[in-house]
């Protein structure tokens, strides 16, 4: 038998149970995976609340971890027992002793990365990824805005976009979280709460604009970013943390200088084929010291509640983790 937390109905954190589950036999294409370690994820909270329909219920929760696989599939080739690995992808179920999953959707982790290291940052290190190196592949010298900075994903993305020696003008919403964006690598701080986010980047840039803007806040910050695109750059809209932007008028996009609009997914980068090499970019990020990870909240399996409760009241920082 293995622990897995489990509701069967949605609602607040109280729905979570600790339960004893058989672990099943992986299929002829998965693998199962013991986790060391499991990442907490805010979009958690919106299978468990229902905002994000579960598949069915009752339901497994998460989808990131590390671990060691125990068991593989008759047909799989890639992965074998003893292979220290870390995932990312579906299906729920990662908070868990154990795991089922495709054998596709895992990766193989470098003895250099901890399981606490890969389990806290392969969520949001893949989409930091895909952002600088693929949706717009960042340059040397080029100086960028991204929002939310001292989030997750910003923090993140200030450390390597430094390590790629690129300018990060960064958004933030306070004091504190102004220095935590400067600690990661952010080259300038704007303060949105009470500074003009697009006049302050035309200054910063000497009236020339960013040729990239990553925004994952969405419909709050959308006119602002077009503001701040440079004529013919790109605006990514990788989020909607303030709400899905709607009603989008294409001539905006020719007057503010012919530009580009993507609206980006990680599953659409994170395929079959490019996900190891992906992880391997991060991985060797990491291994070198060029992105530090913080994992500041550490909970045991069976305190998942706990867990939900202290990420939703805004109590924790950096990443969170459990512990099976």
């Amino acid at each position: 038998m293995a622990k897995r937390i489990q509701f069967s109905s949605n609602g607040g954190p109280e729905v979570l149970t600790l339960v004893d589950v058989e672990p099943a036999e992986p299929g002829p294409l998965e693998v199962r995976v013991r986790n060391h370690a499991i990442g907490l994820n805010y979009i958690d909270t919106y299978y468990r609340s229902g905002l994000y329909p579960a598949p069915s219920l009752p339901s497994g929760l998460g989808t990131e971890a590390a671990g060691v696989v125990e068991a593989v599939g008759a047909q799989v080739t890639a992965l074998q027992v003893g292979d220290r690995v870390a995932y990312a992808g579906g299906p729920l179920g990662a908070y868990s002793e154990v795991h089922v999953l495709p054998a596709a959707n895992v990766v193989k982790l470098p003895d250099a990365v901890s399981f606490e290291q890969a389990a806290a940052v392969m969520l949001k290190g893949l989409t930091v990824q895909y952002l600088l190196r693929q949706t717009y592949r960042l340059q040397s010298g080029e100086t960028i805005l991204f929002h939310a900075a001292a989030g997750g994903v910003g923090l993140l993305a200030c450390q390597w976009a430094k390590a790629l020696g690129a300018k990060v003008i960064g958004t933030v919403s306070s004091p504190a979280k102004a220095e935590k964006a400067k600690a990661a690598g952010a080259w300038e701080i704007i303060d949105y709460s009470h500074e003009d986010v697009a006049k302050r980047v035309l200054e910063l840039t000497d009236g020339k604009k960013c040729p990239v803007v990553y925004d994952g806040v969405g419909k709050d910050t959308w006119e602002t970013s077009l503001e701040c695109v440079a004529p013919r750059g790109l605006l990514v809209s990788f989020g909607n943390a303030s709400g899905a932007v709607s009603g989008v008028n294409l001539g905006i996009l020719a007057s503010k200088g012919s530009l580009y609009v993507t609206r980006p997914t990680l599953g659409t980068y994170a395929v079959p084929g490019a996900l190891q090499g992906m992880a391997d970019e991060l991985f060797d990020m990491i291994a070198q010291g060029k992105i530090t990870v913080d994992i500041n909240q550490r909970y045991s399996l069976s305190d998942a509640a706990k867990a939900h409760t202290e990420l939703s009241s805004r109590l924790t920082t950096g990443s969170s983790i459990l512990l099976p």
